[in-house]
């Protein structure tokens, strides 16, 4: 049986410290029961002390999360250790998890303290944690640049005390993975109460090996791993959970340890962060990424096709997502090609698809992708020159303490239809009407609007996702009024549905 390890997620905490991602209480909220539904074994749902509003964040998961444990961070000191105890009142299971620094470049240059005072420091701290509660992490800040003996005795005592988790941060991504693993073992070997205690890792990515560092952490005897979701958090992030939990589940043969995580939830828990904070995933982020399981590759599009396994290691279903997406492009072989053309009900000889597939490269190289519409004019499918639906009208009223409304015009096979509709904003209003008017139950999966040049009169692009009948279709808009690209964007997407 593998070793089981806990997973601990700061995305609340630790994640919430990234530039730009701070959220309210209500979207905490939204991200902390996404994260029970993960089945997360902590979730340190942020700092008490820190201020009134994350005093009032903390409370409220507390309140509200019965399946993971809550945790507050504290520095080691009563006022913050007792702020994090009262907001924790009411948490079905809690934790403390208390911290001071122990390289001698922050108690000299930060804490202004001695050795011995923050030794003292450590060891009160986690004495008075106790107080409130049985479960109590340590975290010696700046492990990876500490004294391995001053660490040592420090760790020592903070279990002495009564400390169940140790963890030994990376906290500035300074470490390499070697490094790392010898670090746990050696001070695993050190500490004579060491079998007391569960060691944790906790690793940034400066150096872009925070998730390479954690799993060297786990060979050396961690049996807790703390990270966020998309590896958001402070300068370069931590480590991101999705590639932590996916690496220990594709190769159990290596780590030979695992997780309690449901893995179908990592993608709606990475996309819910994404809408909430508005920090968007790069699309060839591993997991997560809009590419993770994409291919334009002719050679890997034609081996995908053929046996799954020989381009994926990851079954996208066992992340949450449907299904692989094969893209058109000018590196396309005759096999995707094909393979897309069946999909839209063509069944073609030998000599057809040689004849189509020239044709498909000229356009190809003319263009970054191939989409559905483009193949049907390249099999000589009528359309009479122009789409089967268009935008022909779109009025929107919409401001403060005022109910957005949307009037839409949509040329649907040359005869234009009308509707009329609210929303919670101009875009929702218009992507109802726009449903009002097509017989198809649309659900929509992803909405992403990017500036293709700056200033607020210069051109946008809207990227969407919507699904039908268990497919997914695509759709793209760009004009200089967004709330025109998206609704493009959006019946850009329905028009591809057959």
């Amino acid at each position: 049986m593998a070793d089981k390890l806990i997973i601990f997620d700061t995305t609340l905490r630790d994640g919430e410290q990234s530039p730009g991602a701070s959220m309210t209480k209500e979207e905490k909220l939204r991200i902390a029961r996404q994260l029970e539904k993960l089945r997360v074994d902590v979730i340190e749902a942020g700092f008490a002390a820190s201020s009134n509003g994350d005093f009032e964040a903390v409370k409220a998961i507390a309140d509200a999360i019965r399946d993971s444990t809550v945790c507050s961070l504290a520095r080691a000191n009563d006022r913050d250790i007792s702020r994090a105890a009262e907001a924790l009142g009411n948490a079905r299971r809690r934790r403390i998890h208390t911290f001071i620094a122990t390289s001698a470049l922050h108690m000299d240059k930060k804490l202004r303290m001695s050795p011995e005072q923050v030794f003292d420091q450590a060891r009160l701290s986690v004495r008075f944690a106790r107080k409130f509660t049985d479960d109590v992490e340590f975290s010696p800040e700046d492990a990876s640049r500490s004294d391995l003996d001053f660490l040592c005795r420090v760790l020592e005592s903070a279990i002495a005390e009564g400390a169940t988790t140790i963890n030994i941060p990376d906290t500035v991504g300074y470490t390499t993975p070697e490094e790392y693993r010898d670090l746990f073992r050696r001070v695993r070997a050190t500490v004579p109460n060491a079998d007391k205690a569960v060691f944790s890792v906790h690793c940034h990515n400066d150096l872009g090996m925070a998730v390479a560092n954690s799993l060297a952490g786990v060979e050396g005897g961690a049996r807790q791993i703390e990270c966020t979701i998309n590896g958001i958090g402070e300068r370069a992030g931590n480590a991101a959970m999705e590639e932590i939990v996916m690496a220990l589940a594709t190769r159990r043969d290596i780590y030979g340890a695992q997780t309690g995580i449901l893995t179908t939830e990592l993608v709606r828990a990475s996309k819910l962060l994404s809408r909430i904070t508005g920090v968007n995933v790069q699309p060839n982020k591993a997991i997560v990424g809009r590419n993770a399981f994409a291919h334009s590759s002719g050679i890997h599009q034609d081996g995908v096709l053929k046996n799954r396994e020989n381009y994926e290691i990851i079954d996208p279903k066992e992340v949450g997502i449907k299904e692989s997406a094969i893209i058109l492009t000018a590196r396309s072989g005759r096999a995707a090609l094909n393979h897309r053309l069946q999909l839209l009900g063509f069944n073609l000889d030998k000599e057809e698809l040689d004849e189509i597939y020239h044709r498909f490269l000229i356009l190809a190289d003319k263009k970054k992708e191939v989409n559905d519409e483009d193949i049907r004019i390249l099999t000589g499918e009528v359309f009479q020159g122009e789409k089967s639906l268009k935008l022909e009208l779109l009025q929107v009223t919409c401001g403060k303490s005022t109910i957005p409304v949307a009037t839409v015009g949509l040329k649907i096979n040359g005869e234009v239809h009308t509707s009329t509709a609210s929303g919670n904003g101009p875009i929702d209003a218009a992507f109802t009407a726009v449903k009002q008017l097509i017989s198809k139950t649309i659900h929509l999966e992803e909405f992403l609007v990017q500036a293709i040049t700056k200033g607020s009169n210069d051109f946008g692009k809207v990227h969407i996702q919507v699904e039908h009948e268990q497919k997914t279709y695509y759709g793209f808009g760009t004009n200089t009024d967004i709330v025109t690209a998206s609704v493009e964007a959006f019946i850009d997407a329905i028009s591809k549905i057959q």
